[in-house]
């Protein structure tokens, strides 16, 4: 049985060091990634990345706070999710799977472009989104997740396939309910960290984000994901412009 891993870098945002990382200044491009999970059971993707609103008028998409704090100019007319898989002859509609690490923007916007895929999400981060003071605290938008999807629920580790090839793996603290992603593939386990962990310094230094829902969670998240590389997986870590610079692109296989 092969597991075939793909990324997807879907376009990129401009942010500020300061809410990416503690101590920081200046700014960076954020690379926006989504990943295609190929299995014989079943087709997955890992994050959808950006809305295409976001590229026309983010202010009204996602609010004027948002809009001012992020610059959208690289996200680009064929970075949205959709184009991407497209691009790699990849029907969108024959996804069975949506695996959102979370349910922020830049990670859950391209979902409705998923239409016949179920939604995979910690049970924990699905109720968050259903609560609206909670939802308004943590940033979700019910315009990137809700669109009808059948949903399941999970909590904790969940194997998506049935034979440990793909789990996901809690790593809460950045929201209520953030998980990351183990693959097997014939080239070792890879976890897909999401925004467990933004950068590479991140989990060296344990330097954490500006808005963090639960710190001590999202440190016990790191002191598990660095467990997982001391046993020999590979992390992708989420928005690090510089690891990026050599991650291959889709049709080329992750690693």
């Amino acid at each position: 049985m092969t597991v075939k891993l793909y990324a997807m870098t879907c376009g990129r945002l401009t942010g500020r060091l300061k809410d990416m990382i503690e101590g920081e200044e200046g700014t960076a491009q954020l690379p926006i990634p989504s990943y295609l999970i190929e299995h014989p059971k079943g087709r997955a993707v890992f994050d959808t990345g950006m809305h295409p609103d976001c590229r026309i008028d983010p202010a009204r998409r996602l609010g004027e706070k948002v809009a001012r704090i992020f610059g959208f100019e690289g996200y680009g007319s064929t970075d949205d999710v959709k184009s991407k898989l497209e691009a790699i002859d990849r029907d969108p509609g024959k996804v069975d799977f949506i695996v959102n690490s979370h349910l922020h923007f830049d990670h859950a916007g391209g979902n409705e472009f998923l239409p016949n895929a179920t939604v995979v999400v910690q049970k924990r981060e699905w109720q968050a989104a259903q609560d609206p003071e909670t939802a308004a605290k943590v940033g979700f938008y019910k315009a990137d997740f809700d669109h009808g999807h059948p949903v399941k629920q999970v909590e904790g580790e969940h194997d998506l396939f049935g034979d440990g090839s793909v789990v996901t793996v809690p790593t809460y603290g950045h929201t209520p309910g953030h998980q990351s992603l183990k693959v097997r593939t014939e080239k070792g386990e890879i976890v897909l960290t999401g925004d467990a962990c933004y950068f590479c310094r991140t989990l060296r230094e344990r330097r954490l984000p500006r808005f963090v829902y639960d710190r001590a969670a999202m440190l016990a998240s790191l002191d598990r994901l660095e467990a997982l590389e001391k046993g020999g997986a590979k992390l992708v870590f989420g928005h690090d412009p510089e690891f990026w610079k050599d991650v291959p692109q889709a049709p080329v296989p992750l690693f």
